[in-house]
């Protein structure tokens, strides 16, 4: 979302430091009370969920440090969502909630819940987060099939609407979502923890307005949006000016392989950023389509990067940015594309584009590429020993590409995605999974001056029943891309195995296991950068 600033605010620097981290405190605050609140592993232990402080129509006004995926598309979907319910509407102890990505959001699972804060009946700020739910309906569990060709096939498309109503639970909308998620338990939970939350955040507000008033914190707020504006020119004006063009690909469309090309097209003027991702292919036949806010996101993400990783993650980043994407296509999918792995895989892939544009005109800023995928793995079914609905959903970390000065790391989440990784034995604890390795993949990041880092293997074996599984990762046909003569990181690889027999499988597939069976997915090593020997 672009901010436009109307007039300038005159805070001092100590005042403008103290806002700005009276506002983060908010945000961070209701992040770990979502964290320590909440009933799945995944949001529990994976933290795979992300929090911040709005102005009233969805500007960006503080969030806390978690994926970047969700902060960078959060202001967008959470302005949109206003604007369609209706900000007249609103009353205090109503809560909001939404996980349509035709709005700005990623996929169905990352439900967005949206608590307005009023101030002597004025709304003056929106607190929000946003969490991956372990299922939300659709044709496989944990609701992220690869092979899906229509939202309708992904779960239950929630519009914007009201969870409460002036304080009160809206049980009937609750009922509606619950009847279509397998693991009802978990999301209702989950979404409780939304809310309080949230209430948790709303009185903090509160106590800003009753020490600042409500135009003192107006004036932070715009002042901070002001500062980081200033800020972000600042560093955008340290890169070297020039244009730069990169193409990369996806190997699979999500139902069989393809080349999808994502295209970067990166202009550096002065205090200005220009890009543009018209060029990309259109829209895929599988669920790795994302949304245009998707593509913002990975903008902003690369600004802080490149530019300067201290900027303040508010409005005002955007300002000097500007982002073109061809409504229709890979990067910014129109209804009724699937959109399911669109952030697992093509948002690191846009990463990687953009990377590699600005490579082109500004060598030794950008990193070589990394394991280019999120790699998803999920495993659902009926727990054989309860009789229930289970939902084992994570993401793995890969090896991150080598820069020009430092080697990457290994088995780490980089780029859009920053969760932790689901302790073996809370799996073991959860679901009827056994852990049979989890180790880091030796020597498969590429070598170089600086070399990249490692990819991680995990091999997952079902102690009984039966379970659909959806594996998911990229860089499978061929490695990470190396810089200035680095070798590419080594490929990703999925396989199962069944009675000591193993079978590779495509870079996104979804099949059947029974009792016994394993799945291994090994995730791909970054590439390396420099061709001399150290």
């Amino acid at each position: 979302m672009t901010v436009t600033f109307s007039s300038t605010v005159s805070l001092d620097p100590v005042e403008i430091e103290i806002a700005r981290n009276r506002l983060e405190s908010i945000s961070e605050e209701v992040g770990m009370t979502l964290i320590r609140t909440s009933y799945s592993p995944n949001i529990k232990d994976r933290r795979d969920c992300s929090a911040g402080v709005y102005g009233p129509t969805g500007e960006l006004i503080s969030q806390a440090e978690h994926i970047p995926l969700h902060l960078g598309l959060m202001p967008t979907l959470i302005g949109r969502a206003i604007a369609e319910y209706g900000a007249d509407r609103l009353r205090a102890g109503d809560v909001l909630m939404t996980n349509n990505p035709y709005l700005g959001g990623s996929h169905l699972p990352d439900i967005c819940v949206i608590t307005p804060v009023f101030f002597d009946s004025e709304l003056v700020a929106l607190v929000a987060n946003m969490a991956h739910h372990v299922d939300v309906g659709g044709m496989t569990p944990s609701s992220m099939a690869t092979h899906s060709t229509e939202i309708f096939q992904e779960g239950i498309r929630i519009p914007p609407l009201r969870l409460m109503a002036e304080g009160n639970q809206q049980d009937e909308v609750l009922s509606i979502v619950l009847m279509n998620i397998r693991t009802a338990d978990k999301t209702r939970g989950d979404l409780m923890a939304q809310v309080a939350a949230n209430r948790l955040g709303e009185r903090r507000i509160h106590e800003l307005l009753s020490e600042w008033g409500p135009d003192g914190f107006k004036t932070s707020c715009r002042a901070l949006l002001e500062y980081t504006d200033r800020r972000t020119r600042a560093a955008i004006a340290e890169l070297p000016d020039g244009k730069g063009k990169f193409t990369d690909s996806l190997e699979h469309n999500g139902v069989a392989p393809d080349d999808i090309r994502i295209v970067a097209d990166v202009s550096v003027e002065g205090d200005e950023l220009f890009v543009d991702l018209s060029e990309t292919d259109d829209q895929a036949l599988g669920a790795v389509n994302c949304s245009f806010a998707v593509a913002e996101a990975c903008v902003a993400y690369v600004v802080k990067v490149l530019a300067d990783p201290a900027l303040p993650s508010n409005g005002g980043l955007m300002s000097p940015i500007t982002v073109r994407t061809r409504p229709g296509s890979l990067v910014s999918a129109e209804f009724p594309a699937p959109v399911a792995n669109g952030n697992t895989q093509t948002a690191q892939r846009i990463v990687d584009a953009l990377f590699g544009a600005f490579h082109s005109f500004a060598p030794g800023h950008a990193p070589a590429a990394s394991s280019g995928s999120m790699s998803i793995l999920t495993m659902g079914g009926q727990d054989h020993r309860t009789g229930k609905y289970f939902s084992y959903i994570e993401t793995y970390g890969g090896g991150q590409g080598a820069m020009s000065d430092f080697d990457g790391a290994s088995a780490i989440h980089t780029h859009m995605t920053n969760t932790r990784n689901t302790p073996c034995e809370v799996i073991e604890r959860e679901y009827p999974l056994l852990v049979d390795e989890y180790a880091v993949a030796r020597g498969t990041g590429g070598r170089g001056d600086f070399s990249g880092g490692d990819g991680l293997r995990r091999t997952v074996t079902l102690t009984g029943g039966a379970a659909t599984v959806v594996a998911a990762t990229s860089r499978v046909a061929e490695g990470p891309w190396g810089l200035e003569g680095g070798a590419p990181g080594s490929p990703a690889r999925i396989c199962r195995t069944l009675s000591g027999k193993t079978k590779s499988l495509e870079a996104m597939s979804m099949f059947e296991v029974s009792s016994g069976e394993s799945v291994t997915i090994q995730t791909a090593g970054g590439g390396g950068y420099g061709s001399s020997n150290r």
